[in-house]
C-alpha cells in the first residue's frame, strides 16, 4: 500500500527491505529473499558490494558535487573507459535513462538541422519503452503509459520491431525527413522481445545508406546484462549513438549518452546540460562497477548462468499449459504466460522467497545480478515451477 503522503504512481507490494548483500535481500522481519529483479536490471554486481561501499564512502568524504562549471576527473575517466569498451568517441552524463534518451533525441534533431531538414522524423519501434518524459513517452508505445498525456511531440514514426519491410515502406514515404532510428536491441518492458538474427546489421546498413543515425537504447541491456558489455556487440556492429543507465551506477543514479565524434560535436557549449550529471560520486561508482565486472569475470558468468537458466526453464516448463514461450539472452529472460497472473510477484515473494518481475501482467521477467551462481539458478527454476 502506498503511503498517503506519496503520489500514487506505484503500486508496491506490501514488502520493504532493510539490507541486501550480493543476490540476497532481507525484509523488516529478517526474512531472506533471492533477488531475481536486481532493481529492474540495476544492481548488476549485487547489493552492498564491498568495493562499492568503499568507493562511495571515500568519495562522500572527499567531494560529492562541483557542477560542470569545472573539470571532473572521475567523469573524464569514466568517459574514456566507456568509449574504449563500446567503440564510440564521446560521452555526456546525466542522471537517468530517460535523460540519456532525451540527449540522443536532441542529437538527432541537431543532425537533421545540420542537414537542413526542417521537420525531422525519428523511426521508433512498436512496443518500445524509452522513458517517461514527454519526449521519450512519444518515442515509446503502449496506451497505458501515454494515457492522459495527449499532444505528445509528433516527430516519430513507429514500425514493427524486426520488420524490415515496414522500414522500407516508411523510407519510401518519409525518407527525406528521417534523421535517425531509435530502438532497444532487446525490448525489455514489453516482455524480453529479441530482435531477429541479422536485424541490427540490416538497420546499420540501412542507416548508413540513408545518412541516418542508428541510436541504440542499451539502458536495460547494457553493462553486461546479456553476457557482453553491450548487446549490439553480439551482432558485430557499432551504432552512432548509445544510451546507458541502470547497471552503470548499481543503484547510484547515472545516465550516459555516447556517440561518434562526428555526432557528439553537434553539441556546443550551452546547447545541452545537466546540473548533477557526471558528478564525482556517480562517475567514481561507474568506474568501480566496470572494475568489478572485469575483475570478477561477470560477463562470462552472465553468459554461462544465463544459458543454464534458460535451458533449465525450457526443460522444466516445456509442457506446461500456462507457458507460451521462454526467451532471453544472458541474464535477461522472459517467460510468457497464456493468461495474466497479476498476483504472481506477490505470491513468489510470500511463498518462495523469490523476487521476480511480471510485466504487462503475463511475462515473468528475470533480471538477477550478474553474480548469480548455479545453485541460485536451480532455486529460481524450482520456485517458478512451484508457482505455476
Amino acid at each position: 500500500m502506498t503511503a498517503a503522503c506519496l503520489m500514487t504512481t506505484y503500486q508496491p507490494l506490501a514488502l520493504s527491505f532493510t539490507r541486501g548483500l550480493g543476490t540476497r535481500l532481507w525484509d523488516q522481519q529478517g526474512r531472506e529473499y533471492l533477488d531475481a529483479v536486481a532493481g529492474v536490471a540495476v544492481t548488476n554486481v549485487g547489493h552492498s558490494h564491498p568495493r562499492l561501499v568503499t568507493a562511495i564512502s571515500e568519495q562522500a568524504g572527499l567531494l560529492l558535487h562541483t557542477s560542470n562549471l569545472y573539470g571532473i576527473d572521475w567523469q573524464q575517466r569514466l568517459a574514456q573507459r566507456l568509449s574504449q569498451l563500446c567503440g564510440l568517441d564521446q560521452a555526456f552524463f546525466n542522471n537517468s535513462g530517460a535523460e540519456a534518451n532525451e540527449t540522443a533525441l536532441k542529437l538527432a534533431r541537431l543532425h537533421g538541422w545540420k542537414k537542413g531538414i526542417e521537420q525531422p522524423l525519428v523511426v521508433v519501434m512498436e512496443n518500445a519503452f524509452h522513458g517517461r518524459t514527454l519526449g521519450t513517452l512519444a518515442a515509446s508505445d503502449g496506451p497505458s503509459v501515454r494515457l492522459g498525456f495527449q499532444r505528445l511531440p509528433g516527430d516519430f514514426i513507429k514500425v514493427g520491431f524486426g520488420d524490415l519491410a515496414a522500414l522500407d515502406a516508411v523510407t519510401r514515404e518519409f525518407g527525406p525527413r528521417i534523421v535517425a532510428i531509435l530502438l532497444e536491441p532487446i525490448q525489455g518492458e514489453s516482455g524480453v522481445q529479441l530482435a531477429p538474427p541479422g536485424y541490427l546489421k540490416a538497420l546499420r546498413a540501412h542507416s548508413s545508406q540513408h545518412g541516418w543515425l542508428l541510436m541504440l537504447d542499451e539502458i536495460q541491456t547494457g553493462i553486461g546484462r546479456t553476457g557482453t558489455w553491450f548487446a549490439f556487440q553480439q551482432e558485430g556492429i557499432v551504432p552512432d549513438v548509445m544510451t546507458l543507465a541502470k547497471g552503470l551506477g548499481n543503484g547510484i543514479p547515472i545516465g550516459a549518452c555516447l556517440a561518434r565524434a562526428s555526432v557528439g560535436k553537434l553539441f556546443t557549449p550551452g546547447s545541452h546540460g545537466s546540473t548533477f550529471g557526471g558528478n564525482p560520486l556517480a562517475c567514481r561508482v561507474g568506474c568501480t562497477v566496470l572494475d568489478i565486472i572485469e575483475e570478477q569475470s561477470l560477463l562470462e558468468n552472465a553468459a554461462r548462468q544465463g544459458e543454464r537458466l534458460l535451458a533449465r526453464l525450457r526443460v522444466e516448463l516445456s509442457e506446461h499449459p500456462q507457458v507460451l514461450a521462454i526467451r532471453g539472452r544472458g541474464l535477461m529472460i522472459g517467460i510468457e504466460l497464456a493468461t495474466p497472473q497479476r498476483d504472481l510477484a506477490e505470491r513468489a515473494a510470500r511463498e518462495q522467497g523469490l523476487l521476480l518481475n511480471v510485466t504487462r501482467g503475463k511475462v515473468i521477467r528475470l533480471l538477477p545480478p550478474l553474480t548469480l551462481d548455479s545453485k541460485e539458478v536451480e532455486m529460481i527454476v524450482r520456485g517458478i515451477v512451484r508457482l505455476l
